[in-house]
């Protein structure tokens, strides 16, 4: 399985970033898959997951203003942010599952737990 993010960058506080996620050497429809962040000197902590039918969940301090979509034709995992915050700058990563995470319960724990199988090599957010 791999991942590849893009899209990270230098924003100002308030502004906006889309990042992208490749993925590709899955069967990448039936999958659970997320975006997880880690500033430096903290841990890593799950942002949102989405299941294989577009269903999300997000991390109460994203909620409202981060978006994660599912491209399945193209393999494509999207994190829409807006009015970002000093405290979102972080690197980010996307990471996919080997199970589906259709229940409530199950994408809860996997933003608390901010686990996942495969993981990407992230991308930097700075907000300023």
């Amino acid at each position: 399985v791999q991942l590849v993010e893009s899209g990270g960058g230098s924003v100002q506080a308030g502004g906006s970033l889309r990042l992208s996620c490749a993925a590709s050497g899955y069967t990448y429809r039936t999958y659970c898959m997320g975006w997880f962040r880690q500033a430096p000197g903290k841990e890593r902590e799950g942002i949102g997951v989405i299941d294989s039918d577009g269903e999300t969940m997000y991390a109460d301090s994203v909620k409202g203003r981060f978006t994660i979509s599912r491209d399945v034709v193209n393999h494509t995992l999207t994190l829409h942010m807006n009015s970002l915050r000093p405290e979102d700058s972080a690197m980010y990563f996307c990471a996919a599952d080997r199970y589906n995470c259709m229940s409530e319960s199950t994408k809860s724990r996997r933003i608390r737990n901010a686990d996942s199988d495969y993981w990407g090599q992230g991308t930097q957010v700075t907000v300023s």
